[in-house]
Formats: structure tokens, C-alpha cells, sequence
């Protein structure tokens, strides 16, 4: 089952590393010409969100998010998506991590492990999103048998306009507990029903959506 991690100095550790590599996948991206992005952590790593399921590996999950493309075009997914990972495999690099692996939504490094203190062994997943005016919507990359004939394509987050906006509106009402009881609850919901097509992002959506509704029916 899940629980929120209670470890406050490895919690801050987790967060100041992961963050570190993907800022410098930010910046070594937005000093070329290609395209101009920012990070968001999301999911279980965001809004003190950090979730375990018993003492399972932790994902930090992230959004690599798609402001400007300069010179590439926003339809054309596999050369987004190429970028992205080269950009990230350098990074990874220079800091001495292995090279991610492409899986069909996101990019996944290694596992690591802190060489002091907690040895929860921890990843980052990072995902390609950008946003429009029916909400988010995240870089798909369905596989075949032959890399030639990959698909590529912009999938819409269902229910996720003006997320922000509700985040802002929650949290100034004092409603914040709610929404990481209702996150914790919908996290070990699906892990019961063995469902895997909810990803962390997918359930805090749901999460401040439940909340959000709940109290401002009528906004």
C-alpha cells in the first residue's frame, strides 16, 4: 500500500537531486534554438506528494513542458521526442548516471541509491507535455516491431484546464489535506485493482478535480 514518505531530510535530498538534473536538461535545452521549455515536478513528487508503496523503488516524475518550439515543429513528435533524449542522455552523462530508457510515455533513468542514510533506491521519469486552451496533453510514443513505423502523437489529458487555477483556488481555502488524503486514497485504489494506466499526473488531476468540485460546484 502507499504512505507518504516520512523521512523529511532524505524527502529533501530526493528532490534537490532529481530537480538538479532536470534543471540542467532545461537550461542545456533552452540556450539552442530548437525549443524553449520548463520543468514541472508533478504527481507524487509535487505539492509534498512523495509516495512509497511499501518499500518499493520511488519515482520523481516531472514534465518537461513545451513553451516555444522555435525551430521544430509541435506536430512532429518523433524529432521532439529524439531531442529531448539526446539532450537528457548528455546530462545524464556528465553527472554519471547511465543513459534513460524510451518507454511509450515517458523517460526513465536508473535506479540510484543515496550513499548515506535512507537506501530507498529512487528515479526520475520525464514526460513531454505542452498546453493549450483545452488543457494539457502529453507525448505519446506507441511502438512496433519496426522503430520505422513508431507512431508519435499528442494525447489530451482528460480534465486537466485551468489545473492551476484550481490548485490556487484549493489552496486558498485551506483544502490542501484533502487533496493529499483523496491522492493517497485513488493511488492505492488503483493499486489494488491492479490498474496501470493511472499514472501519478493522471491521479492528481482526478484528486484536485474530486476537491475542487466538491466545494466550488458552481465555478
Amino acid at each position: 500500500m502507499y504512505h507518504y514518505i516520512q523521512d523529511k531530510d532524505f524527502q529533501k535530498r530526493l528532490k534537490s537531486t532529481c530537480s538538479d538534473i532536470v534543471n540542467q536538461l532545461v537550461q542545456s535545452i533552452n540556450k539552442d534554438s530548437v525549443m524553449t521549455v520548463k520543468a514541472c515536478l508533478v504527481g507524487s513528487g509535487a505539492k509534498n506528494l512523495v509516495t512509497q508503496n511499501a518499500n518499493s523503488p520511488i519515482d520523481l516524475d516531472y514534465n518537461i513542458c513545451i513553451l516555444d518550439a522555435k525551430s521544430i515543429n509541435i506536430n512532429n513528435g518523433r524529432d521532439i521526442k529524439e531531442y529531448i533524449r539526446k539532450e537528457f542522455n548528455n546530462v545524464l552523462k556528465a553527472n554519471d548516471w547511465n543513459d534513460c530508457q524510451d518507454s511509450t510515455s515517458a523517460f526513465t533513468t536508473e535506479k540510484r541509491v543515496f550513499k548515506r542514510g535512507n537506501k530507498t533506491a529512487f528515479s526520475i521519469d520525464i514526460a513531454i507535455t505542452f498546453k493549450n486552451n483545452f488543457g494539457w496533453h502529453k507525448l505519446i510514443h506507441e511502438k512496433t516491431s519496426w522503430t520505422v513505423y513508431d507512431r508519435y502523437y499528442w494525447n489530451e489529458i482528460p480534465d486537466s484546464r485551468w489545473l492551476e487555477e484550481k490548485v490556487y483556488a484549493i489552496k486558498l481555502n485551506h483544502l490542501w489535506g484533502e487533496v493529499r488524503s483523496t491522492y493517497l486514497e485513488k493511488k492505492n485504489l488503483y493499486l489494488q485493482r491492479n490498474d496501470n494506466t493511472h499514472p501519478s499526473f493522471i491521479v492528481y488531476i482526478e484528486s484536485v478535480n474530486q476537491v475542487y468540485y466538491k466545494y466550488f460546484k458552481f465555478a
